[in-house]
């Protein structure tokens, strides 16, 4: 098992109320080991999103069909889209809803990917009470849709931060990983992506603002490296400096 990632793998571990998250990995990274996460909510209807969906195996889906019936499956970005049809199989009634863009990339269409919603600025009524959105759009194609679970106060990334612990990366990858921005205790967006969402910059600032100065997260998710338990909006509003100045 790769150190990058954090066992137990693909079960799912409790965060807070009608909040679960479910730690998988390692995937590649231009050879680089990354560990990935999935957030999982429970909407007031009881059924089940499953937000940047990780690999399939029996037991998760044994483990999720005990909190309800997947309702929603959530691209939230143009990278987070890969075991999207491994789900969709098994649960060809859930909804899909992606990032805006996605549908038009050429792996995407090459893929044969149902989706079946655009995410937008606004959440669908579906999910309204529990959950408020926002689209980070940059250059370069380069989209993220953020989310708040509104109950737990918890926000919900992908990319938009990575924090990985030197720790768990392994040294020859180490100087690399600083020199990209994505090294703990606050790690940063890797400088790839700060240079796509820089396209867009005054757009995206606003977002990431709201997030800090209204959204005010106690927590925050996302889909590489060690997640802010606490003191989430102060952690946040450190590895947002660059977009935030």
């Amino acid at each position: 098992m790769s150190r990058v990632t954090y066992p137990p793998l693909d079960t799912l571990k409790q965060v807070a109320e009608e909040l679960w998250l479910v730690d998988s990995g390692p995937m590649s990274a231009m050879g680089i080991p990354l560990p990935v996460r999935m957030t999982v909510i429970r909407l007031p209807n009881g059924q089940i999103m499953l937000h940047s969906p990780t690999r399939w195996s029996d037991a998760l889906n044994a483990e999720l069909s005990k909190l309800g019936v997947i309702g929603h499956l959530v691209a939230p970005s143009v990278a987070h889209w890969t075991f999207m049809q491994e789900w969709q199989a098994r649960h060809p009634d859930a909804m899909t809803w992606a990032s805006p863009g996605l549908r038009k990339r050429g792996a995407v269409k090459k893929s044969g990917l149902r989706i079946d919603e655009d995410l937008g600025e606004r959440a669908p009524a579906i999910w309204s009470d529990v959950l408020k959105q926002r689209v980070l759009t940059g250059g370069f194609g380069v989209t993220e849709v953020i989310f708040q679970h509104l109950p737990t106060q918890t926000a919900i990334l992908v990319d938009l931060v990575q924090n990985f612990e030197p720790e768990r990366i392994a040294p020859l990858v180490r100087p690399l990983a600083r020199m990209v921005g994505v090294v703990g205790p606050n790690g940063r967006a890797p400088v790839y992506y700060r240079f796509a969402i820089n396209r867009n910059r005054a757009a995206a600032q606003a977002v990431a603002r709201e997030l800090v100065g209204q959204w005010r997260p106690e927590r925050v998710l996302f889909a590489h490296g060690r997640w802010f338990e606490t003191n989430g909006t102060a952690r946040l509003q450190k590895s947002l400096d660059w977009l935030l100045d």
